[in-house]
């Protein structure tokens, strides 16, 4: 009997946050190939190009991973929209006609740059992966909130920023963030330019629930208690390579810290691919210089990642954890005697 409820309890721990792993015995090469092959389709005839995207796949997970990868593929992020937008929002944010005026005419005019010139913000992507996964008759939510990167001051958070997609696969519930995962903007000239980022796609909830916000309790998708909206505020600074590199984090829990000298300081996430100690450092950076350091106290135990440093001096510091030349996560600490 003591052996049929362990069963029962692994078998709920492992259906917890539900992600990519789960489909670890699906190739994607396949989806991913027709969706580079449609590379030149518009958006003209939505139902011809799901066709094309999904007719000759045999699962919805593939048929889903086709117009996702299409979508991040061929639609562009508009920077100069978006900032639009937020300056607008700002601006009627006391004036509840003029804001919700604003937010209509917004909408139009979305939608009409998304049709005509294949550029949109977030609200366009979350828009077009849930209207073309509809005509594949895959269950797919638009998921709106707040979401917080590098460039995002938390103070200015008053209104939801952010938009993404929950979709529904095999009868479980599935997140992914196609804005996020189209590409990045060029740091010389603050033009976007597509680059994939797998990350993204049917990530870890947990993940998600450090810089994703929503404002619908039930996509968080969390078998635990969901965080506060002050947790999410006081989060590390997560970046596009984290979801490349981790599919869990579990400390530290705030960006803003303070330890003591020679207080010991753990890090520790669950690594998404295979790494060597050597690729963990952490760059310090105490408003005179910065330095890279190689932890002692660094372990990789079946992908577990645990990292272990004091800070030798008072100070106030700027620490980032890397894996090998990617920057996963930022924080500050506050050494004191």
């Amino acid at each position: 009997m003591k052996r049929r409820l362990y069963v029962v309890i692994f078998a709920v721990a492992v259906q917890c946050h539900a992600q990519v792993s789960d489909f670890d015995h699906i190739n994607f090469h396949k989806a991913d190939s027709i969706a580079l092959a449609c590379k030149n389709e518009g958006l003209v005839n939505m139902p011809q190009l799901v066709s094309k995207l999904t007719s000759h796949l045999s699962t919805d997970v593939e048929r889903f991973r086709a117009i996702y990868r299409w979508v991040c593929g061929n639609i562009a992020n508009d920077y100069s929209q978006y900032s639009l937008n937020m300056r607008k929002r700002e601006r009627f944010r006391n004036d509840t006609v003029k804001l919700q005026d604003w937010n209509e005419k917004f909408r139009n005019l979305s939608f009409q740059r998304l049709l005509e010139k294949q550029r949109t913000i977030c609200t366009g992507y979350a828009y077009l992966v849930s209207e073309l996964s509809s005509l594949a008759n895959i269950e797919c939510e638009i998921v709106n909130g707040f979401a917080r990167t590098s460039m995002i001051n938390v103070e200015t958070l008053f209104t939801p920023n952010h938009s993404w997609n929950a979709v529904k696969l095999n009868g479980k519930w599935y997140l992914c963030d196609p804005t996020w995962a189209s590409g990045v903007p060029n740091a010389t000239t603050n033009r976007f330019e597509f680059y994939y980022n797998d990350g993204f796609f049917l990530g870890n909830p947990q993940l998600f629930a450090i810089n994703h916000f929503p404002i619908d309790e039930k996509w968080w998708l969390l078998d635990e208690q969901p965080p506060t909206f002050e947790n999410f505020l006081e989060a590390p600074v997560f970046y596009g390579k984290t979801y490349s590199n981790l599919s869990f984090y579990s400390e530290p829990k705030k960006m803003h810290n303070t330890v003591q000298k020679n207080e010991t300081v753990i890090f520790k996430c669950e690594l998404s691919k295979p790494a060597n100690k050597d690729d963990i450092s952490l760059l310090l950076d105490n408003g005179n210089g910065s330095k890279t350091i190689y932890p002692q106290g660094t372990s990789i135990k079946n992908k577990s990642l645990t990292v272990e440093y004091a800070f030798e001096h008072t100070g106030f510091y700027d620490v980032h954890l890397l894996i090998g030349a990617d920057l996963v996560s930022s924080y500050t600490f506050k050494v004191k005697k």
